[in-house]
Parts: structure tokens; sequence; C-alpha cells
């Protein structure tokens, strides 16, 4: 039997590792490296940026999984979508970016499911229809 994939470590020139997020309409291009354990969202602190806490807590969770709190400074620009969307999309990046930096810290975060992107998006709306499946009132006379 074949042994299980090796990943590799992908560090840039200044010990960083790189990755994207995604979840809904947000897109988080998120960089990690060794540090104080700050997180700047779009030049802006985290807490300034995601002032309720609930999302706050969903950006750290990938760090409490894995017990990396405080060990990694984190940068990352983050567009489209809405605040729910974009912690989301920021979560998904941290998480690829800690596998990358650290592989062996993938098989936690995998069966926590936070390597998987969230593929659930807004349906489409239909012609005829007010909403993706709301219909228009219907009047008998």
């Amino acid at each position: 039997m074949e042994a299980a994939p090796r990943y590799e470590r992908k560090v840039d020139a200044q010990g960083r590792s790189y990755a994207t997020g995604k979840r809904k309409d947000a897109i988080a291009r998120v960089w990690i490296k060794p540090g104080k354990g700050t997180i700047t969202v779009n030049g802006k602190d985290m807490t300034v940026y995601f002032a309720r806490p609930v999302l706050r807590m969903i950006i750290n969770q990938p760090f409490g999984i894995v017990n990396r709190a405080g060990q990694f400074d984190v940068v990352c620009t983050v567009v489209g979508g809405g605040l729910s969307g974009q912690a989301g999309a920021v979560r998904h990046g941290i998480s690829k970016a800690l596998t990358y930096y650290e592989p062996d810290l993938r098989p936690a975060l995998k069966k926590e499911g936070f390597l998987t992107r969230d593929s659930r998006t807004v349906e489409r709306k239909k012609y005829g229809r007010a909403k993706a499946r709301r219909s228009f009132q219907f009047s008998k006379r």
C-alpha cells in the first residue's frame, strides 16, 4: 500500500505563507508569518473591522484547533460579500496558509472541515418569479 501523500512547505522569501480563502461572494488573500498574534484585515485591526465577537471567534478557530493561538501574525485583504462571508473567507484562508506553513497540521484542520470551500451560495433569480423561488402574488379575480 502507498504511503499518504507528503505535503511540502510553501514559504516565500519573507518567511510568509500565502493562501486564498473563499466563502459566499467574499474572497480573502491571507499571509501568515510567525509573530505575536496580531491579525490585520484591510489595513485595520481585526477588532475594528470585525466588531461582532462571533466573527472574531470564527477567524480564530483554526489557531485554537491546532494550539497555535498567538504564534502567527496574519495580514489579509478581503473583498466582496458581507461581513459574515468575509469572516468565513478569512478563516478558510488562514487554515490553508497554516497547512502550507506547517504541513503536519493538515489532518487536524481537515477533520474540522476548515480546508473545504463552503460551496453554498445565493441561488439565482429565475424569470417569472419575484426571487429565486418566491412567486408573484396570485389573484384569482
